[in-house]
């Protein structure tokens, strides 16, 4: 497993982590301050594997000393063997531990995100459905100590969301959540059903990773904003005021609205956020769709067309059709308590992927 790893590889993340600290502690400005410091962060998991992989090496040539030295006593020769075999057993740990470690990272797995769920097929079932993800994704953001603010809603005619948009803040949200994105399916038999006969409906979801404003700049000039009245389900005023926003950027066409709070201003803040977020995002696509060989190691195309899960409540299950993965807890999913189980076992699908195709290259 180790010779797998070069010692020039290792030693140049070694002294990049040594020059990065050293310019962190010279630097002045923020924005060479936070690029630092997301890039120390990186490197310091990657370092202490190397540390302990070299440590555990450096043991197994000190007890294969002792074990070759003839004036050892047969009970130190015999204690040392048994050490060699844990001092072995931790370089294979070590080994693995650190290939893991170097599989090439997506920068933006670190990020906050926004979350968008929108009811596809189904009528008003549909937007019950949505609104049942979005708890599920809430509950289980707030089980990781994240924090979740609805930018937008647009309410179902029976409950749920026709749409809601939501920022989910924290670290490494967009690690986890950047697998749901796609389309959800349910079969159930709707609260309005009285024949007792199962429907199947299903919502969309997309999760954009944060962009910050080095990622996309926006140019005032490309953008036209409108005010509204903020609008709820039947088309009842929220509020009297214009305090509704919608951003345009006339350049790509895309226009978000953001309708939330009561301040125009921001609300406005909160619409351009959202619109850099999709224009990353489009970015990052163009990028991955020019490396097709990283995107063939990924779980899913993170094509929003593609059906991802179903949840089925007669027989009480999820499956996740991207691996295969079948779980007879869909209340306990729901509940956000078991969401946790599937994007773990989507997690391991991808790196098991990106560890072949290194070990093919």
């Amino acid at each position: 497993m180790t010779s797998r790893i070069s010692t020039e590889r290792l030693d140049a993340v070694v002294e990049r982590f040594a020059t990065v600290e050293h310019e962190l502690g010279l630097a002045t400005d923020g924005e060479t301050l936070a690029r630092l410091g997301r890039e120390r962060a990186e490197l310091d998991p990657v370092v202490a594997a190397i540390h302990a992989l070299r440590a555990a090496e450096s043991e197994i040539r000190d007890l294969d000393q002792m074990i070759a030295d003839p004036g050892v006593e047969p009970e130190m020769r015999a204690l040392a063997q048994a050490e060699r075999s844990d001092a072995e057993a931790r370089v294979e740990a070590g080994a693995e531990a650190l290939q893991l470690e170097l599989l090439p990272k997506d920068e933006a797995d670190e990020r906050g995100v926004i979350l968008e769920v929108r009811a596809g097929t189904g009528g008003d079932e549909a937007a019950l459905f949505a609104g049942d993800l979005f708890r599920m994704y809430q509950r289980y953001a707030e089980a990781e100590g994240w924090r979740v603010e609805v930018l937008s809603t647009n309410e179902g005619a029976v409950g749920g969301f026709r749409e809601i948009i939501a920022e989910i803040g924290g670290q490494g949200v967009f690690g986890k959540l950047k697998f749901e994105s796609g389309v959800h399916r349910v079969q159930r038999v709707p609260a309005t059903e009285g024949s007792g006969r199962i429907h199947t409906s299903a919502a969309t979801v997309a999760v954009l990773p944060e962009a910050e404003e080095v990622d996309v700049e926006l140019d005032d000039s490309e953008l036209r904003f409108d005010v509204f009245r903020a609008q709820g389900a039947g088309g009842q005023h929220v509020n009297k005021t214009e305090s509704a926003v919608r951003v345009t950027h006339l350049p790509t066409g895309i226009a978000v609205a953001v309708q939330d709070e009561r301040s125009q201003h921001r609300n406005r803040a909160r619409a351009i956020a959202l619109l850099r977020a999709k224009l990353y995002d489009i970015e990052r696509e163009r990028v991955d769709g020019a490396r097709a060989d990283a995107r063939r190691v990924q779980v899913g195309s993170g094509d929003r067309s593609e059906r991802i899960r179903t949840y089925n409540f007669p027989q009480g299950r999820v499956t996740d059709h991207r691996i295969g993965l079948t779980l007879h807890k869909l209340e306990t999913v729901l509940a956000g308590e078991g969401l946790g189980e599937v994007i773990d076992a989507l997690a391991a699908e991808q790196r098991s992927r990106l560890l072949a195709a290194q070990d093919a290259a």
